[in-house]
Formats: structure tokens, C-alpha cells, sequence
């Protein structure tokens, strides 16, 4: 199985990347993540409906106080999963692209790869594409 993972401020990225990822292979996965202290998309996709709330994240590229109606129904059409990252688990996601790999990334680029490792055990196995579009 191929999973994506793409971060998600206003939606555009992700809902891009379902729309693509779907159409060359209707089963890869694609999971969408947010910073908790930014999390307006990632509510209005669990309710289903689009909600406000705070913007309070050190992630540049991820906070927005409300949810974009044209991205959240692409997303609520076709996004398999969505996952919060707090703010330490996006700074220790750009220590390991700096230790390993000698790349510098800020906090909404990382945000990916903090979601992957929150989400290691499930994704083991698969192949797994970090985006930083979003």
C-alpha cells in the first residue's frame, strides 16, 4: 500500500493531492495533517462542516482560523484520515531531517514527517511519500 502524507493549512495541497493520487491509483491513501494549536481544517473535516478556531501555532504554512468550503468537500470526498502534531513533535521532526538528513526544514514542512512518526506502527510496511506542499 502507498500512503501520502501532506500537510494541511488551507486545504489547496491536500485536496490536490487526492484529486491526483486517486486518479493515477484509487488505493493509495492520502492523510492530511495540522498543527493542534491550528486544527480549524482538520475540525471541519472530522464534523463535517466548517468551523472556526484558534491560530496559535509556531507553523507558518498551517494556520488558518477557518476552513475553505471548496477544499474541506474535496477533502471530506476523498482525504482518508487526518492527524493533529503538537509543536514539540514538529521540532523534533526538523532535528531528524537536520541530523539525518543535513536538510533544514521549518515547522509546517516537518509537519509530515511528525506525522509519520506519530503514525510509524501503522504505516510500517508501506510506502510512504512526506509532502511539504500545502
Amino acid at each position: 500500500m502507498t500512503t501520502i502524507i501532506v500537510p494541511v493549512g488551507g486545504g489547496s495541497g491536500a485536496a490536490g493531492t487526492c484529486l491526483v493520487a486517486k486518479t493515477i491509483n484509487p488505493q493509495i491513501k492520502v492523510i492530511g495533517v495540522q498543527a493542534e494549536r491550528a486544527p480549524a481544517a482538520y475540525k471541519s473535516w472530522r464534523a463535517h462542516k466548517l468551523l472556526e478556531d484558534k491560530m496559535e501555532t509556531a507553523a507558518e504554512g498551517l494556520p488558518t482560523r477557518t476552513a475553505f468550503e471548496l477544499t474541506q468537500r474535496i477533502l471530506w470526498q476523498h482525504l482518508d484520515d487526518f492527524v493533529l502534531v503538537s509543536e514539540n513533535e514538529m521540532l523534533g521532526a526538523i532535528a531528524l531531517y537536520a541530523e539525518k538528513a543535513h536538510t533544514l526544514s521549518e515547522a509546517a514542512g516537518a509537519a509530515s514527517l511528525a506525522a509519520a512518526l506519530k503514525l510509524r506502527d501503522r504505516l510500517a510496511g508501506q510506502t510512504v511519500a512526506l509532502s511539504e506542499w500545502r
